[in-house]
């Protein structure tokens, strides 16, 4: 029997059409299977697509039962930054009466999502870009530390290239991610890694993927660039790796993709 299910693209951490990061959003999963979804993911060809399965109880307006599976090309994860907040951004779009805030039912538990115009002309019934959407996510948990030398072997550079102010460290507020700190931006920008190489040195760590971060300026304010792996490609931007390397600077900055 044929079986139409919709979707919707947006590009997250953005404000400009076809830029930040894209997302697939299945809007009404009920029916698909776990292998369903996975090929579907693996056919938008995007770094996630999310599905979202409605609550039985249709006149439950808050959407805080409304479970969401994230999918990469892949496998599925269990927490992800950018299509958490896409997906609440599309819930907040579609509630019938305008809240401040959406709660994610996702693999993890719940993530709750609070809105905010990003500017005094913002219509902030409409996904326009200009609403602001600020999530939880879950407290960090602090993993293994991992050998610079072991790190800068595998990347082809010498171990001097990796900070030795804060620990190359899993950490983890939802996905777990080997943060990894640079001591040069050039190092950074150059960087080319044999993404298999990496993974085996993640094995038994709890971890998938390593963030690269390169920190500008010690202040309490400080900014950052980073780059994320992923697949065999590279992630336009993330937020799951972004609030876990906070965590392991234990600062407040800004962060460039």
């Amino acid at each position: 029997m044929r079986r139409r299910y919709e979707f919707v693209q947006l590009d997250v951490f953005t404000r400009t059409r076809l830029m930040g990061n894209p997302l697939a959003v299945v809007t009404d999963a009920r029916g698909l299977t776990d292998d369903e979804m996975q090929k579907l993911a693996r056919e938008t060809n995007l770094s996630e697509t999310t599905f979202i399965v409605p609550p039985r109880a249709p006149e439950v307006e808050a959407r805080e039962e409304d479970r969401v599976r994230i999918f990469t090309i892949e496998e599925e994860l269990p927490f992800a930054g950018h299509p958490t907040l896409g997906t609440a951004l599309y819930l907040h779009s579609t509630l019938a009466r305008q809240a401040d805030h959406v709660v994610l039912h996702l693999n993890i538990g719940k993530v709750p999502v609070r809105f905010a115009p990003d500017s005094q002309s913002a219509i902030i019934d409409q996904i326009d870009g200009k609403i602001f959407g600020e999530m939880r996510q879950p407290d960090p948990e602090f993993g293994p530390t991992l050998p610079p030398h072991d790190i800068a072997r595998v990347l082809g550079m010498d171990s001097g290239e990796i900070a030795s102010e804060w620990p190359s460290q899993v950490i983890s507020t939802g996905l777990p991610f080997a943060i990894v700190p640079f001591r040069n931006l050039e190092t950074l920008a150059n960087l080319k890694p044999d993404v298999t190489r990496l993974a085996a040195l993640l094995e038994n760590t709890g971890a998938r993927f390593f963030y690269f971060i390169y920190f500008a300026g010690c202040q309490k304010t400080a900014e950052a660039r980073a780059r994320l792996f992923f697949y065999g490609g590279e992630d336009p931007a993330t937020g799951s790796a972004a609030g876990c390397d906070q965590a392991h600077k234990r600062l407040r900055y800004r962060i460039y993709v």
